[in-house]
């Protein structure tokens, strides 16, 4: 059972109120699971209302929070905890060891950094840990396109585009991360295809 999910998603305020009423609800759905939301203690847009949904609904929330970021305008000033840390890098890191699985929600630049950043590091066999997308309002559409597209030039294999989750419910996606088996074939990223050592296998 997932305990420690981390979360990513987006800090401007300037967005469709759909989207923070998305993300409140995704907080009150993984805290009625009893699941520890792990994300970076900002205090506004989706951050802010991701927290504010798990808080009401008694859930934990344990924000990590770059320094020059903790401050009264952007950090949440009502966390079960934050932890403050020197630069985005000790950040990450320290969202990546903490959580048992990750969830994107819609955000910006940083998000997709984030998300792709622990979606590499699964591709590479740096960790096992399921990753999905919360595909509000069809947000995460235009992404996955792409992604196809990859697959489809042969730029990642299938089992790679088999890292990613989508769901548009967060309690569907919950469970798609519970039921996550790593594939077997991720080695196929080191051992190269067409060599001796490689585990076969066809490339789109």
């Amino acid at each position: 059972m997932l305990e420690r999910v981390g979360v990513y998603c987006g800090s401007s305020d300037d967005v469709d109120p759909s989207y923070l009423q998305a993300a409140r609800q995704a907080g009150r759905a993984l805290a009625g699971n009893g699941v520890t939301i792990i994300y970076g203690g900002g205090g506004t847009g989706m951050m802010g209302a991701l927290a504010d949904g798990a808080l009401g609904a008694h859930g934990q929330v344990v924000g990590i929070i770059p320094r020059r970021f903790n401050n009264a305008e952007l950090a949440h000033l009502g966390l079960s905890e934050l932890r403050v840390v020197e630069t985005m890098h000790e950040r990450k890191a320290a969202m990546a060891e903490l959580a048992q699985a990750f969830i994107a929600l819609p955000g910006g630049y940083g998000t997709l950094e984030e998300l792709f950043e622990i979606l590499t590091w699964a591709q590479i066999g740096l960790h096992s840990k399921p990753v999905g997308l919360l595909n509000v309002r069809g947000y995460f559409d235009p992404l996955l396109t792409l992604v196809e597209h990859m697959r489809v030039e042969g730029f990642i294999y299938d089992e790679h585009r088999a890292l990613l989750a989508c769901e548009s419910d967060p309690e569907v996606l919950l469970q798609r991360l519970e039921d996550f088996r790593p594939p077997a074939s991720l080695e196929r990223w080191v051992h190269r295809r067409g060599g001796a050592d490689s585990p076969g296998g066809n490339r789109p």
